[in-house]
């Protein structure tokens, strides 16, 4: 990774190489923040919504930049520059390059809901007997996949990406610069159908990624969705399929049986028809789902050579990530953080898993986007599926949120107390209240100690967007 191999993959044209750098020097990472510029690391400079990184040139190169990619040139010859027409192009094709450098085994996770927890199961167990880079935060998109990908080093074993896309045509072009060499696909929900229509258009778009595998490559997919049920072939191989199943289906992989700790796990036996082993586990995460993810992480491990023992000890160290099931038990509150994002799917598990606590149940619930056309009628289903789970508050938040509070009070009907603030003036006395509707977060934060208890366990969940870590970072506080 030469300044001079960089330029040829990008299709970029060196300038300011004084020293002739470009032929001499490897890269040691590279980075589009200028902040994480380390000596001898190459930067790429992008034009984004309120920053044009093209400003922070001359500051990396004092930082012990190496070089610069970069759409226009800087007024100075301050180090060697790469100018290229699109820098977000020149990332990819840079991580393309990289990525046929590299001989580990890279596994690519996608799907609509719970990636994130796939990935960390996934990474957690293969790491009981390999060197594994994985996917970190929320780099899963056209900028956060191939950066990962740079990332990894010459004695990674195994890279795990995380591959999420809104739009058609996302996948293709992810799965060509990652060429995965596994796919996971977690289940096909009603997720970014603003901009792919429906379920069927989810699940078109998401199996877009076996476009960048090699024939024979091996594919796992959730068999208890209806959607991937119906893939008989990817990459001319039968599926590895995994699930609860039933007496009507029989999954490559699936749960005898389990018991659920509320908030704080679950332990479980399962069961692999590919080797007979059966592996009982303790699973730290709550929710029936958790038990999907231990199930695709099972089904890796076994393929790449783990024994039952190593599995099991993954398993039972994967751990939650703020923002996505994060449970924070303080002296006031217990908090269910899982504001990353949201839609319907991940809104109706959250809910489920709220139900466990053993205290009063206070549910958070915001605006989720991207869904087009049906957005209120999805909405309103959530509601519906919140009234019906037992909680004790439901609060729900935002302007599209106003069908999830009729939905909820409509399953509840009409003798529920019920409350809309923001719109009458409302004096925001909430004891007792168990359905609430706010406007917009800023009233609801303005009003929540009212009517909170203490003790409570309470959910928080919305699309990244509604900004609801205010809320979680609020409680925590308290």
């Amino acid at each position: 990774m030469t300044l001079r191999a960089i330029a040829d993959a990008c299709k970029g044209t060196i300038y300011y190489d004084d020293n002739n750098i470009a032929t001499k020097t490897e890269a040691d990472s590279v980075v589009i923040d200028s902040r994480k510029v380390t000596r001898g690391g190459v930067f790429i400079a992008t034009v984004g919504e309120r920053v044009d990184g093209h400003s922070f040139i001359p500051a990396v190169f004092e930082a012990g930049a190496l070089g610069v990619v970069c759409e226009k040139l800087p007024k100075e010859p301050v180090g060697p520059c790469i100018l290229v027409e699109d820098s977000f192009k020149a990332l990819r094709d840079i991580a393309a390059y990289y990525r046929n450098q590299l001989n580990c085994i890279v596994i690519g996770i996608t799907g609509s809901v719970g990636k994130t927890s796939t990935k960390e199961f996934i990474a957690t167990v293969l790491a009981q007997k390999y060197k594994v880079c994985k996917t970190i935060g929320n780099f899963n998109n056209e900028v956060g996949m191939p950066l990962t990908i740079l990332s990894a080093r010459e004695d990674d074993d195994i890279l795990v990406l995380e591959m999420g896309i809104s739009h058609f045509g996302e996948m293709e072009r992810m799965s060509a610069i990652a060429r995965p060499d596994m796919a996971v696909i977690t289940n096909i929900a009603n997720c970014h159908t603003e901009f792919l229509g429906d379920r069927d258009g989810v699940l078109k778009a998401k199996t877009a990624i076996f476009t960048g595998m090699r024939a024979g490559s091996t594919v796992f997919l959730n068999g208890d969705d209806d959607k991937l049920a119906t893939v008989t072939k990817a990459q001319g191989v039968k599926p590895v399929f995994y699930g609860f199943g039933g007496r009507m289906r029989s999954f490559d992989y699936h749960v005898e049986g389990y018991a659920m700790r509320g908030l704080f796990g679950s332990d479980a036996v399962l069961v692999s028809h590919m080797t007979g082993e059966t592996i009982p586990v303790s699973i730290k995460l709550p929710g029936e789902h958790m038990l999907y993810n231990a199930l695709a992480a099972t089904a890796l491990g076994e393929r790449l050579g783990l024994i039952p023992r190593q599995i099991a000890a993954g398993i039972s160290n994967v751990a939650a990530t703020a923002g996505r099931g994060y449970i924070v038990k303080g002296n006031k509150y217990t908090i269910i953080d899982d504001c990353y994002n949201a839609n319907p799917s991940a809104m109706k598990s959250a809910i489920k898993l709220i139900s466990l606590a053993d205290t009063r149940k206070v549910a958070i619930l915001g605006d989720m986007f991207e869904l087009g056309e049906n957005s209120l009628k999805l909405h309103r289903e959530v509601g519906e599926a919140a009234g019906r789970t037992g909680i004790d508050v439901i609060i729900c938040v935002g302007e599209q949120s106003d069908a999830m509070y009729k939905g909820a009070l409509f399953e509840l009907g009409e003798s529920v107390s019920s409350k809309r603030y923001g719109e009458d003036g409302d004096d925001g006395d909430y004891e007792g209240v168990r359905l609430i509707y706010f406007k917009d977060k800023e009233g609801l934060k303005s009003q929540l100690p009212s009517i909170l208890h203490e003790d409570d366990s309470i959910l928080i969940k919305a699309s990244h967007g509604m900004g609801f870590g205010e809320i979680v970072d609020m409680l925590k506080e308290a």
